[in-house]
């Protein structure tokens, strides 16, 4: 391939001793008149590469227009969410399937099966570049917050509206990112999280410094009372809850990303107006994972992985909140991880992951286990919601590799588990596929579990593969993110088509409990690439696949696996997708959120820890007169999460240094970020990975 140009810098730092080259830092500027210049060559490039590639699948099953539409089809149904109940009032998020967005609706009585839309961002701004990122009504339920972001900046601007009308009764508030919102009975007040004005800050610190505030309705920001936060860390994010009778507020804080959560509680009901409650500590300084909340029954329930690695429930009196004080209510078990719990009036449900599969148990209240639900299938449950006064029912969502999400509904009193809500739309037709698990066995022995996804014709009697085929390998890897089995409208297509798809639980992940997450993290991290990597070669070994028809598939964190898998073996792989990734780990913590991901892969102001990234930094592995595999790195202008820094260095390497006839490709869109994004968008972008992975691994052909 003919690349554009890249001027290479003859720039080699001296870090603690370590000589480290970075001939493309000047691609870190994306407002820089080169910068533009390369990325508008690189534009150029792809859409001839995606004019021709187009052009070849024209008359195939993975026409753009035939893909664009089973894509779509396949996405029909839509989304319906689980319901947040304020007494016979019901607040949840729906899509129907051509539309771009969710929206927020609210059914005012049971019988009201339809609702009415609260909030829709396609109304806010019929471009479609505004998101959606979080909602929370009032405990009567008349007030509703909800938080944007426009552009994929994930800049959130809280709002709040009134119910009976729809009408806006306060905000904007912006530095909202990533904000809870806990309402006070009454609904004149709430906790929220906001970050210090920038211009208090220093440069560099523009997007840290959160803090706990309560505001009045109604009232300008800048004059509400700041709660908590102060002298903590810079990074910290925090979590707030207030109790149903409004008495206690709990606030938890974790330093950027770590596996590590402090939590406080006050006393409302001693708290004077106008003054800030005075905070006692639950659990601070503990290297472990606490999530705490007033029920209400008055007791303080307890989720931890403190002593219990796969997480354990505990019960205390807030009167007495410490760690001394804890009893367990639901102890670990030794395989399964403890996910969510919900009260009812007369029992205790319980839900846990056992090697990335939900399962769910009833107990009493003490804890005592009674019995077990039959879910639908082997798949993945979430959200128990109950009625916040109380009674006999839970709700959850239930997703697995073919079945759209639906909302469950279970009764205490019958032990009946029902369907309660579908999605608005309509599925296309199924394709007749088959799920399966393979193990594989990581370079240090360790078991490494993965689903594969084939059409059933393309199987023997016993579930193997007639031949190997096309394979997309898919995995993440990091931050205890689990990846568990859900629908997948791209999975299905890849394999209609004739495809095989694998999803990797891999360490670093939060499958197997937290041992597993930190055995992927750190200076461990190298054990992720390696879990990845057997991965393959197990599919390659049991004909799934061949070198010459395995691509793998990554963003964000996963961008950084496939990353590293592409530099590491570059043999193995003939195409990768690179979506938002991480790929300089020398200066990641400089730009977007990085330096709240330190506790996850180390410091590089350290040199110990300099040198567990320089290990795997793919930017830093690429060695010249290597064929790499075809690869596509897809960035998003508006991610502030992860920059697109990244994407722009480890390309122009690649392409500098490749032996091979495999494109090295990027993919710039503009208006969106590292997160939600339309639908139509989501489309536009799936076709064309698909499209790419299928040119060069065969499945074209």
């Amino acid at each position: 391939m003919d690349y554009p140009p890249a001027r290479r810098l003859d720039l080699v730092d001296d870090l603690h001793g370590r000589q480290v080259a970075d001939p493309y830092r000047w691609l870190e500027d994306a407002a820089a008149a080169e910068t533009e210049q390369w990325s508008s060559a690189q534009d150029a490039l792809y859409a001839e590469h995606r004019a021709q590639l187009a052009a070849t699948l024209a008359d195939g099953q993975l026409a753009t227009d035939r893909l664009t539409a089973r894509l779509s089809g396949l996405m029909g149904a839509g989304f319906v969410g689980t319901p947040a109940w304020r007494g016979e009032r019901r607040f949840f998020g729906r899509r129907t399937g051509d539309q771009e967005h969710a929206v927020i609706v609210v059914a005012d009585a049971p019988e009201d099966t339809e609702g009415r839309v609260l909030v829709d961002p396609i109304a806010l701004d019929p471009a479609g570049t505004t998101t959606l990122d979080a909602w929370q009504p009032s405990k009567e339920g008349d007030l509703l917050a909800y938080q944007v972001s426009h552009g994929g900046t994930e800049e959130s601007v809280l709002h709040v509206l009134d119910v009976a009308t729809g009408e806006p009764v306060d905000g904007p508030i912006d530095r909202a990112r990533y904000s809870p919102v806990a309402w006070e009975p009454g609904g004149r007040a709430f906790f929220y999280v906001r970050r210090l004005a920038p211009e208090l800050l220093p440069e560099g610190e523009k997007q840290y410094h959160r803090r706990v505030w309560r505001h009045v309705v109604g009232t300008d920001p800048a004059t509400d009372l700041e709660v908590f936060g102060d002298g903590l860390d810079l990074t910290n994010y925090y979590g707030v809850s207030v109790s149903l009778d409004g008495r206690w507020l709990i606030v938890s804080a974790s330093p950027g990303t770590a596996p590590r959560v402090d939590v406080w509680i006050a006393d409302l009901h001693a708290t004077a107006p106008g003054d800030a409650p005075r905070f006692r500590e639950v659990a601070v300084g503990y290297d472990a994972e606490i999530a705490a909340w007033v029920a209400r029954d008055g007791r303080m329930y307890v989720h931890t992985t403190l002593d219990a690695d796969r997480g354990r429930l505990m019960v205390a009196d807030p009167e007495h909140p410490e760690v001394a004080h804890w009893t367990t209510l639901v102890a670990e078990d030794p395989e399964a991880v403890l996910e969510d719990v919900a009260l009812t009036d007369d029992a205790l449900l319980v839900s846990r992951r056992r090697h990335a599969v939900s399962e769910l148990s009833v107990h009493d209240l003490a804890g005592r286990r009674t019995g077990e639900i039959d879910l639908p299938g082997l798949g993945s449950i979430g959200g128990l919601v109950t009625r916040p006064e109380g009674g006999h029912e839970v709700w959850f969502s239930y997703t697995d590799h073919t079945t759209v999400s639906t909302v469950q509904r279970y009764d205490t009193r019958t032990g009946e588990l029902s369907v309660w809500a579908t999605p608005p739309g309509r599925v296309a037709d199924l394709p007749d596929v088959r799920v399966q698990r393979v193990i594989a066995t990581s370079a240090d022995g360790t078991p490494v579990r993965a689903f594969v996804v084939a059409r059933a014709d393309a199987l023997d009697a016993d579930g193997r593969p007639l031949a190997p085929a096309p394979t997309i390998l898919y995995g993440y890897g990091g931050f205890q993110i689990s990846l568990d089995p859900a629908y997948s409208a791209t999975t299905l297509t890849w394999v209609e088509a004739g495809g095989v798809y694998v999803v990797a639980n891999l360490r670093g992940g939060g499958e197997e409990g937290e041992a597993w997450h930190r055995a992927g993290r750190r200076e461990q991290k190298q054990h992720v690439f390696e879990d990845h990597q057997a991965v393959a070669e197990l599919l390659i070994a049991d004909g799934w696949t061949s070198t010459r028809q395995l691509a793998c598939w990554g963003g964000s964190n996963g961008g950084l696996l496939v990353g590293a898998a592409l530099t590491r073996h570059p043999e193995t792989f003939a195409a990768v997708i690179c979506s938002a990734p991480l790929l300089d780990m020398v200066r990641y913590q400089k730009f977007g959120l990085g330096v709240t991901w330190t506790d996850e892969y180390g410091d590089a102001d350290d040199p110990e820890q300099l040198d567990w990234l320089l290990g795997y930094s793919p930017y830093h592995r690429v060695t010249q007169g290597t064929a790499y595999p075809a690869t596509l790195f897809t960035i998003f202008d508006g991610d502030t999460r992860v920059d697109p820094l990244h994407a722009r260095k480890l390309a122009a390497e690649l392409q500098a240094k490749t032996a091979g006839d495999a494109p090295i490709l990027v993919r710039r869109e503009r208006g969106v970020g590292h997160g939600g994004r339309a639908l139509s968008r989501t489309v536009a972008l799936t076709v064309e990975q698909l499209q790419f992975v299928a040119a060069h691994t065969g499945l074209a052909g």
